[in-house]
């Protein structure tokens, strides 16, 4: 191999080793956090049930003699993107709400929610103030992946029109073509007029 050729060579593993540099960190930090861990900072709360972080985590509590489902909602909006969150069912009926509008009322948002229970329908699409449920997996499906008492992973893919929800590694719902809302606020939900205990941490975002 001539001197010229060697230097070729060697210029073009230099180079391919700078790109990749530039490229792997960047990679790594597409998943950026909603939720640092201490401040409720970036969301605000709608009227209904109490919100609050202990130890790294959003804790959510209400009681059945309020009728408003209380929200935690995200300051920005969102259009396409990956999220994920892991909850803690305790009791009460809940949800991750994605690209909803706010309405006030005691609904506080219309739009989806990727259905959060202790044990029924969870993973399933529903739509608040639209169409109810549009994906509603059965219980034998839900046996699968739902984790009761433990915490569960959650993770929604909204491009466009399509949607795809995931539970602890199972896909639990997925629409494509689908007439609804395609921008809007993330909200972690209390279901009103129920006893309510939910847990959340490590929410994350990947902006498509």
């Amino acid at each position: 191999m001539t001197q010229h050729l060697r230097n070729s060579f060697l210029f073009i593993i230099l180079a391919g080793t700078t790109a990749l540099s530039c490229i792997v960190p960047a990679r790594m930090q597409e998943w950026k956090p909603l939720f640092d861990g201490k401040t409720l900072k970036g969301w605000h709360a709608l009227p209904g049930g109490n919100w609050k972080v202990e130890k790294g985590v959003i804790v959510g509590t209400s009681d059945k003699s309020d009728p408003n489902h209380g929200l935690l909602v995200t300051d920005s909006m969102y259009s396409d993107f990956e999220l994920r969150v892991k909850f803690l069912v305790v009791k009460g009926n809940s949800g991750l709400y994605f690209r909803v509008k706010e309405i006030g009322g005691p609904y506080g948002v219309e739009g989806f929610q990727a259905e959060i229970h202790p044990s029924e329908s969870v993973g399933g699409l529903y739509e608040t103030g639209g169409r109810g449920w549009v994906v509603e997996p059965d219980s034998a499906a839900v046996k699968k992946w739902n984790r009761p008492g433990e915490w569960n992973t959650m993770t929604v893919a909204a491009k466009g029109q399509s949607v795809i929800v995931h539970v602890n590694g199972y896909k639990t719902a997925e629409i494509h073509n689908d007439p609804g809302r395609t921008e809007g606020h993330i909200a972690l939900q209390l279901h009103g007029e129920q006893d309510m205990l939910v847990s959340f941490k490590d929410i994350e975002i990947k902006i498509k």
